[in-house]
């Protein structure tokens, strides 16, 4: 089945030769095609959630002919008579990935389609390998897992996967895409999620994604991976109390405080601005308003918080703790 995403961004041009010196709204559109794959199912039930997995295409498969897109992968799997228990969309690039084209693809692929929210998967070889790593590394809480196939990415970024299970494979004779890209990617996220899964076949040039896909095991691993939702762990006032203490980051103030039996925050002095913390690890955790949103502290050896790094969106930064009766 072969669509079409349309993204409309609004644009508003200043006529420089009008009398009127009026702006006019205008539309930039701009098409992004793709093939979808539906499970056998999904048109009787009409009640079901169903898991969705994007595949990203390499180099060879851009430009507008779709038939290109099903040569490798899941799409050529799917053509070949292969059933999926989930939907499959394989959308085709002109001119490399965009990651705001393919996050306002998935945007209304769950606005017009029965998507499970908490099952979307990422994949995608060689230069789709590079647009899985780019994609999941700036929207990591739209995914369940990822699976880049023989790509790279921004080490530099690797923290933002932290709660996002991935699945990396290359060939170790790759001459396209060295295999050290991978290698450094998988190496740089390990350092904030030990699970990570990566697989280095031995005899394998730049084709890594034939094995890949063709390995029943692979979608079974995928499919029992969920997207990432903290959970508050009970803790007591006595328990909270070492991370209580007034941090700083230039002139950026927070005070943290037990209340109620409960770590508040706010954001200066004057206390203007409040959020709750919950507890989500021994020395981490996350805003009740905001999930996305981490602080992890560092501790002493006397069990009291020093600092913290806050991780929320696509930035960390960190706060220092000041001495009792500092300004």
């Amino acid at each position: 089945m072969r669509r079409k995403f349309t993204l409309l961004t609004g644009l508003f041009f200043v006529l420089l030769q009008s009398a009127l010196g009026q702006q006019q709204e205008r539309t930039f559109v701009q098409e992004l095609r793709y093939l979808l794959y539906l499970p056998e199912g999904y048109e009787k039930d009409t009640a079901q959630k169903w898991p969705l997995m994007i595949f990203l295409h390499g180099s060879g498969e851009s430009g507008t002919d779709l038939e290109k897109v099903k040569v490798h992968g899941p799409p050529r799997l799917i053509k070949e008579g292969r059933k999926f228990p989930f939907i499959v969309v394989s959308p085709q690039a002109t001119n490399g990935w965009q990651t705001f084209q393919l996050i306002g693809l998935l945007k209304e692929l769950k606005q017009t389609l029965r998507v499970n929210p908490d099952k979307v998967y990422l994949t995608g070889l060689s230069m789709g390998g590079y647009g899985t790593w780019d994609l999941a590394t700036e929207y990591p809480h739209e995914f369940a897992a990822i699976a880049p196939v023989c790509g790279g990415g921004d080490t530099s970024k690797a923290w933002m996967l932290r709660h996002v299970p991935v699945w990396c494979f290359h060939g170790a004779l790759d001459n396209v895409v060295p295999p050290v890209l991978s290698e450094q990617m998988v190496a740089a996220v390990k350092k904030y999620n030990p699970a990570v899964k990566f697989t280095l076949y031995p005899d394998a040039n730049h084709d890594s994604w034939t094995a890949t896909y063709n390995n029943d095991s692979f979608y079974t691993w995928l499919l029992a991976q969920s997207k990432y939702h903290p959970v508050a762990k009970p803790a007591t006032a006595a328990e909270l109390a070492p991370f209580a203490g007034r941090y700083v980051n230039g002139a950026d103030t927070v005070i943290l405080a037990v209340n109620d039996g409960r770590l508040r925050g706010y954001s200066n002095p004057a206390r203007d601005f409040e959020f709750e913390l919950l507890m989500s690890a021994p020395n981490q955790f996350f805003i009740r308003e905001d999930e996305k949103a981490e602080l992890l502290f560092s501790i002493d050896k006397k069990g009291k918080a020093q600092d913290f790094e806050f991780w929320g969106g696509n930035q960390r930064v960190r706060f220092r703790r000041l001495p009792a009766g500092s300004r």
